[in-house]
């Protein structure tokens, strides 16, 4: 379940993805599954041969897709969300989402 966007930056991803180009969207998010990770972000384009490609620069793997019909995407968490948010110029994800530890 995401938390802390709105509507509006939902659909601009969904519009961007669909478009065929490389869009971000983080958002607070909880998994059991993966407990120690607040936030998500998702990065789509429906060209999933160009998201393979882009994947492929930050050492993703194909298989790590989701392969939604409509919005296909990475998921990032951790050091990988951290890095390509920060190689991408997403500073705004990373402070509003509280991405690095606070000094």
């Amino acid at each position: 379940m995401a938390f802390g966007i709105t509507r509006k930056e939902l659909m601009e991803w969904k519009k961007k993805v669909k478009n065929g180009e490389i869009a971000f969207l983080t958002h607070f998010w909880y998994d059991p599954r993966f407990p120690e990770y607040h936030s998500v972000t998702k990065v789509g384009c429906c060209h999933k041969s160009r998201l393979i490609q882009w994947g492929k620069e930050y050492g993703l793997k194909e298989e790590w897709i989701h392969d939604h019909r409509q919005y296909p995407h990475f998921d990032l968490l951790g050091k990988y969300q951290l890095k390509i948010l920060e190689k991408n110029g997403f500073e705004d994800h990373i402070i509003r989402f509280k991405l690095k530890p606070q000094r």
